[in-house]
């Protein structure tokens, strides 16, 4: 009779469980959707949009949609239209809505409005990806890209109100011009070394289509027609089209860059000590009078890998993330393409969703980049809106 009972209440235990596990999911919805609106007014510039999902800017969507900010007094940003830069159509129509169709007077009354700049892509878009025309894996005329003048004036009215700043790769490398890049460099006291770099999970020119065509002829152009490389690596690329890889075990003890944060980074901003890092990438030196590094990339080189680093002056350890906070204005610089993540805008309708992030990723696939996102990005961005907002909202 007793172990009836029991069982009993087991099962009733149980049931009670499933739906708690299944209601789960309504509570957090519901929670997101009752909570505080918060106006912050971001200006995003975005000039690399092929899709209508803004790729390159999605992740930043992702959090102010989490976070409630709004645009206004109740509306919340769409990655659709809440942007500066390029807007795709139907049938290879677009518009181009950047700052280079404002005066200086209109960019002054933006920097006024605005709480916050934050450029998240200047690589811009290429005929052979708009057009369709030949391999998209190759090189080709642009149509609409790099920072232009109007960028740098708005940037430094946001600066001279001492509003936050946040910018990442591609600012500085192609097809910004190099006046353009000087004066930004000037303005914030980093300087790109003309390097960037990319994880690549295969050299193999036959197994992997994603390599860049460009990549191997160029190569093979400045090394008498030779491409040695099968297995993965990392590729770099500098302005003046030279080439240089290291390999996985004959240059690299480890094959992935990895970002490695501070005590700062860590305790304040809720990143991890050690994060891996399979996407594009500069290589920065950085002014540490005027800012400070909260993370550094580590390229693990052996011996070998260390040798070719040296001839082409490539540091084996440069900035992931520089930043300024200080009173007069606040700026961060990601050293790579970190707003660019392979994650849907549907999990942000959903409180505290972040500690099921772990849930939505496969960590053992070396070049997955949804843990970079859940792991380091959200936390870090997170943080930086946040601080900024109550800042300028005291609570």
């Amino acid at each position: 009779m007793a172990a009836a009972i029991l069982k009993k209440r087991r099962g009733i235990y149980f049931q009670l469980l499933l739906i708690i596990v299944l209601l789960f999911p309504l509570w957090m919805s519901l929670a997101w959707f009752f909570g505080s609106k918060r106006k912050l007014v971001v200006a995003i510039v975005d000039k690399t949009v092929l899709t209508r999902e803004g790729q390159e800017h999605i992740s930043l969507d992702w959090i102010l949609t989490q976070q409630r900010f709004t645009k206004n007094s109740k509306d919340l940003y769409q990655s659709d239209r809440d942007y500066f830069g390029f807007f795709p159509g139907k049938d290879e129509k677009f518009q181009l809505k950047g700052l280079e169709r404002f005066s200086q007077d209109q960019l002054k009354q933006l920097a006024r409005e605005s709480d916050v700049a934050y450029i998240t892509d200047s690589y811009g878009i290429y005929r052979n990806e708009w057009y369709q025309q030949g391999d998209s894996k190759d090189r080709s005329g642009i149509v609409y890209g790099g920072m232009s003048k109007q960028d740098v004036f708005f940037l430094k009215q946001m600066q001279q109100n001492h509003k936050l700043i946040v910018t990442e790769f591609n600012c500085l490398g192609s097809p910004t011009d190099s006046s353009i890049r000087n004066n930004f460099e000037t303005l914030f006291g980093i300087r790109w070394s003309g390097w960037i770099g990319r994880y690549f999970d295969s050299f193999d020119t036959l197994t992997n289509k994603e390599l860049p065509k460009w990549l191997v002829r160029n190569y093979k152009q400045q090394h008498g027609g030779a491409w040695p490389f099968t297995k993965s690596g990392v590729a770099f690329i500098h302005a003046d089209d030279r080439i240089m890889i290291l390999e996985n075990e004959t240059h690299l003890n480890t094959e992935l860059p990895y970002i490695y944060s501070s005590a700062e980074g860590m305790n304040h901003y809720g990143l991890p000590s050690k994060m891996k890092y399979a996407f594009w990438f500069d290589v920065l030196e950085v002014d540490t009078s005027f800012n400070h590094v909260m993370a550094n990339f580590k390229i693990d080189v052996n011996a070998k890998g260390l040798e070719e680093l040296r001839k082409v002056n490539i540091p084996a350890v440069f900035p992931a993330i520089t930043t300024h906070i200080n009173t007069d204005y606040r700026f961060f610089y990601f050293s790579g393409d970190f707003c660019d993540n392979p994650i849907s805008l549907g999990t942000a309708y959903f409180k505290q969703i972040h500690h099921l992030g772990w849930f939505m990723y496969n960590k053992r696939d070396p070049q997955e980049r949804k843990s970079f996102f859940w792991t380091f990005y959200r936390p870090l961005v997170t943080t930086i809106l946040n601080d900024y907002y109550y800042s300028i909202h005291p609570q």
